[in-house]
C-alpha cells in the first residue's frame, strides 16, 4: 500500500521556525521517520511539500489512482482553503488531517478546519510523533484492523 504524506506552507522551515511550538525536528527528519515507520508496518510512503496551494492540489490529484491514502498537514491552508477541501473530496481517498501543535490550544482562527469534515480523522498536538500515529491510523483504516 502506497501512502502520500503531504506537507503544506512553512513546514519546510521546521526545526528553525518557532521551535517552542513546532519542535526542533526538521521536515527531512520527519520524512525519513515516515518512510522508516511506514516500511515497518507494511506501507510504502512518498513525501511531498509545497508552500503553494495549487501544487498541493496537484499532489492530491496525482494521488488518485496511485495511492491508497493521504496524510496531510495543510498548515494554515487548513483554516482557509476551500480548494484543498474540494480536492480532498474529489480524489475519493481516505485522508488523515495532521497538525504538530494542538490547534485548539492556539489562536481562535486556528480552531476551525475546513478540511476535517472530508477527512477520515484528525491527529494533532503530538509533535513529530503525530506522523507515525497518522500512519498507524491510516493503515488501520485501510485494513479495518
Amino acid at each position: 500500500m502506497q501512502i502520500l504524506v503531504l506537507n503544506g506552507p512553512n513546514l519546510n522551515l521546521l526545526g528553525t521556525r518557532e521551535p517552542e511550538i513546532y519542535g526542533a525536528t526538521t521536515l527531512a527528519d520527519i520524512e525519513a521517520a515516515c518512510i522508516s515507520h511506514g516500511a515497518t508496518i507494511g506501507l510504502t510512503v512518498s513525501c511531498a511539500q509545497s508552500n503553494c496551494e495549487g501544487i498541493l492540489i496537484d499532489h492530491l490529484h496525482a494521488a488518485r489512482g496511485t495511492m491508497a491514502g493521504v496524510i496531510i498537514n495543510a498548515g494554515a491552508y487548513t483554516h482557509t482553503s476551500v480548494a484543498l477541501r474540494d480536492a480532498i473530496s474529489a480524489i475519493a481517498l481516505p485522508v488523515v488531517e495532521l497538525h504538530l501543535s494542538n490547534t485548539h490550544a492556539r489562536e481562535a482562527f486556528r480552531h476551525v478546519s475546513l478540511i476535517a469534515p472530508v477527512c477520515v480523522g484528525v491527529i494533532q498536538g503530538f509533535g513529530a510523533r503525530g506522523y507515525n500515529l497518522a500512519l498507524d491510523a491510516l493503515k488501520g483504516h485501510l485494513t479495518r484492523a
